[in-house]
Order: C-alpha cells, then sequence, then structure tokens
C-alpha cells in the first residue's frame, strides 16, 4: 500500500485490512522510519507477522528485521571522509555497497502471534529480544 505522506497511513492501513493482508514488509524510508510506532502497532493490532529493514522497528515491537548495519556503514564512510581531507580526488574512490547486515528477531511478538521461529534461525539472528 502506498504512503504518500504522514497522513496517508490510515487510508494505507484501512486499503490493507480490506485486501485482508496476511503479512506486512515495511519498505525503508524516513517516513516509515518516522512512523515505525504506529506501523508496528497496526501489524501488532492485527496479528501480522511482519518484516522491516531497521532493527529500530524490531526495538519497537515489530517481529523481524533484516537491514543494513548502519554503525557499519558510516565507519566506513568516514574512512572516505579521511580520504578526501588527506587529498584523494573523490572521483578515484570506488563505489562500495553495504557488506554487514543485521538479523534481528523479537521472540516476545513472535510469542504474540502464537509463531515458533526455528532454532536455525535464531541462531543467525545477530540479536534477539526476548
Amino acid at each position: 500500500m502506498e504512503v504518500a505522506g504522514s497522513g496517508g497511513f490510515d487510508g494505507a492501513f484501512e486499503a490493507a485490512v480490506r485486501a485482508h493482508v496476511d503479512a506486512l514488509i515495511a519498505i525503508e524510508d524516513p517516513l516509515t522510519f518516522d512512523h515505525r510506532e504506529r506501523i508496528v502497532r497496526f501489524a501488532t493490532d492485527r496479528h501480522l507477522p511482519a518484516i522491516y529493514g531497521q532493527r529500530e522497528f524490531v526495538e519497537a515491537g515489530g517481529l523481524i528485521a533484516y537491514g543494513v548495519n548502519f554503525v557499519d556503514l558510516m565507519r566506513r564512510g568516514a574512512s572516505y571522509v579521511d580520504k578526501v581531507l588527506r587529498g584523494t580526488d573523490p572521483r578515484d574512490l570506488p563505489i562500495e555497497q553495504p557488506t554487514k547486515f543485521d538479523l534481528v528477531i523479537n521472540l516476545k511478538t513472535a510469542k504474540a502471534l502464537g509463531l515458533i521461529v526455528p532454532p536455525t534461525l535464531l541462531a543467525r539472528a545477530d540479536e534477539v529480544i526476548e
């Protein structure tokens, strides 16, 4: 469901209910991040399993997040700033993509949804919230 601004969440949530959605994937962007508690609350109230792209959604009560480790990304970005400040032409620096991703699972939410998280998935998680 598309949301164009903060006022669009109610319509999107209503459309999701009418469509009888079975799960939720929240695309990460500044708008969804700012309204993460609201999105998580909708998924929780509707007993929808949901996956998010940032750990903060799981910290707010979401089920699972899998996405870029922003601390690592910023650390690597700082090395680029250092190189530029030391005289390297930015055009000479390679374009890099994220290499470290985090899997965060909220077991309390899983239990509330009646889900059993397989031990193999828990073993792969970078963080488990209980």
